[in-house]
């Protein structure tokens, strides 16, 4: 008799592994990463604020795509063009504050004078005259931030500071097909860092991660993660911003709007899935592991 991993329908891997420590600004490539029931470790963990406590994204300040985290011993280093790096403890929080994050507001962690300059460093002198003086926060662990449950179904998800969910799936197909027709409309290829995703599968068709249900991650002889895509992710104009220049043009939101307008958000653009974790909080996903699933059927 086929077990239900052989017997799935469909039969993928994963690719790429992303996180994005600060929330809008640049993501990491990792070949592991810890599962945690808001999403990936470390992954939007951080966000920058403005002087009120508003967070604030790369829709207003274009430049955050040009600060680039890295790991290393413990900390969590910040580069951008100009300007020495950065270095914060995996550890390291200072005072409570308030802050609001889309409609939530929650209690995060200040992360201190020093942070709070270097982001009004390189930030502020292109910035509004409200967003010239910045502070970065951590978000509080002990904070339940609640995704969306009309997507889930009532069952209870939490994330960080993502928009909404604490992990979006998309596919290297999914991406190659809006190459195709972006070559085709004269416009040069884009790459997966302008769609921020999590987990990025191969073998599957292009947008095939739309119509999946519960995806099984093969994480060990006897284990598995268990992630369900629940809600379609519309898409805002950050994926015209090209994450090595900052520059903005409309090319790929126009091409997108030819063909990805989707009726299950009053159609939006979409582009990946937003997905909620079900099972597997402290194991490992690495890249080429099986991930299997059977095709979600809506009524």
């Amino acid at each position: 008799m086929n077990s239900p991993t052989t017997a799935a329908n469909v039969q993928a891997t994963i690719e790429q592994l992303w996180v994005y420590p600060i929330k809008s600004c640049g993501g990491v490539a990792l070949t592991e990463a810890e599962l945690t029931d808001t999403g990936l470790a470390y992954d939007r963990a951080w966000m920058v604020v403005d002087a009120e406590g508003e967070f604030v994204t790369q829709r207003e300040l274009p430049r955050m795509a040009l600060i680039q985290p890295a790991f290393k011993h413990g900390q969590l280093v910040l580069r951008a063009p100009g300007m020495l790096a950065l270095h914060l403890s995996l550890e390291a929080a200072e005072w409570p504050q308030k802050v609001r994050v889309w409609s939530d507001t929650v209690l995060a962690y200040d992360m201190g004078d020093v942070a709070a300059q270097w982001f009004s460093d390189f930030l502020g002198p292109d910035a509004p005259a409200d967003l010239k003086r910045l502070r970065l926060v951590r978000f509080d662990p002990e904070v339940k931030r609640a995704c969306d449950a009309r997507w889930t179904g009532g069952r209870e998800a939490n994330t960080q500071f993502a928009d909404g969910f604490g992990l979006l799936v998309t596919s290297t197909a999914s991406l190659a097909e809006l190459n195709e027709r972006l070559a085709k409309a004269g416009e040069a290829p884009v790459t997966m860092q302008r769609f921020r995703p999590n987990i990025v599968l191969g073998g599957i068709e292009a947008h095939d991660e739309d119509r999946l249900g519960a995806m099984t991650i093969i994480t060990g002889a006897d284990a598995a993660a268990v992630i369900e895509p629940v809600k379609p992710c519309a898409r805002c104009p950050i994926p015209n911003i090209d994450p090595a220049t900052a520059a903005s043009t409309p090319a790929v939101s126009d091409v997108l709007q030819s063909y990805r307008q989707d009726p299950r958000v009053n159609g939006a653009i979409t582009f990946g899935m937003n997905a909620m974790v079900l099972q597997g909080d402290g194991q490992l996903l690495r890249l080429a592991q099986r991930v299997v699933a059977d095709w979600r059927f809506e009524g």
